[in-house]
């Protein structure tokens, strides 16, 4: 193993480097192990035998949670072996005990680079360029060819929502297997989307605006202008409403403003205000 060009020992030297940095270029499988874990000893040749078979696919680092206890602390491993999947410089998947080679490859297989990929990147640049049609069309193609890749679908939904078509886009979400539903991309998106249909069933914002201006007590009108800051990119005046309304009237919408703001929380991500609010939100809960 130590002669494998796609191994590496992962330490606090090399962490930033390798994992961090390296998984912009390609995907790294993090192993967290120790000397006296039998189940990381049965796990090794297996990772060690596909990241050789796959020949640059991804790259295999190891850490050894005994000598690395402050990278262990720093992901709060608990059970070995724990191994997680890094992409863009953060973790997107795990797995924990030494599962079968034929699940193993299912796992990297959800998240290595795919010929379809190319179509999904081109796709985005033509939503990013505003032309959601051309996207839907390239991604049609895209699905046509690998229908198994869940990153088409992921790019359908913001490509239908991205043209309004608000449940078109719910839809290709709700096409996703189960384990790719919880990821956070879809959940960003979903939360997204959950404001746009709050936002379009409003009506216009300047009208809903005027109507929480002239009614400080209306949380129904307070909600949706929240919907509407939302779709409008502003962030923190939405947050501060539903918490507003949860202090005044938590009983509105059968507690509706806290549901919201848990959307909010998955679509902000690791998003420092995330911190902030879900602090003053369980300060109101407690």
């Amino acid at each position: 193993m130590a002669d494998s060009p796609f191994i590496f020992e992962i330490d606090e030297t090399n962490y930033e480097e390798i994992v961090l940095q390296g998984s912009y270029d390609v995907p790294v499988l993090l192993d967290f192990w120790a000397g006296w874990c039998q189940p990381c000893q049965i796990l090794m040749p297996i990772l060690a035998k596909l990241v050789d078979e796959y020949r640059g696919e991804f790259i295999l680092g190891k850490i050894d949670t005994e000598a690395q206890q402050a990278i262990a602390a720093q992901f709060g491993i608990r059970s070995i072996p724990t191994v997680k999947l890094f992409r863009d410089g953060a973790p997107v998947d795990e797995f924990m005990g030494a599962l079968p080679e034929a699940e193993i490859r299912l796992f990297l297989d959800k998240h290595l680079p795919r010929a379809s990929d190319g179509t999904v990147a081109e796709a985005q640049q033509q939503l990013l360029s505003g032309d959601a049609r051309g996207a839907l069309d390239l991604l049609a193609e895209a699905r046509a060819v690998d229908p198994e890749n869940p990153r088409i679908l992921v790019a359908m939904a913001a490509a239908h929502a991205a043209a309004g078509d608000l449940d078109a886009a719910t839809e290709a979400l709700d096409a996703l297997p189960m384990d790719e539903q919880d990821k956070p991309e879809a959940r960003q998106l979903r939360g997204r989307l959950f404001f746009d249909q709050v936002a379009m069933r409003a009506g216009p914002a300047e009208a809903v605006a005027q109507r929480s201006d002239s009614s400080p007590d209306d949380s129904e009108a307070r909600y949706q202008l929240a919907a509407h800051q939302v779709v409008a990119g502003d962030i923190e005046p939405a947050l501060d409403n539903l918490l507003l309304i949860m202090q005044r009237d938590r009983a509105f919408g059968d507690d509706a403003a806290r549901r919201a703001l848990l959307k909010m929380f998955d679509m902000l991500g690791d998003d420092p205000m995330v911190t902030r609010y879900r602090a003053r939100m369980f300060n109101l809960l407690h």
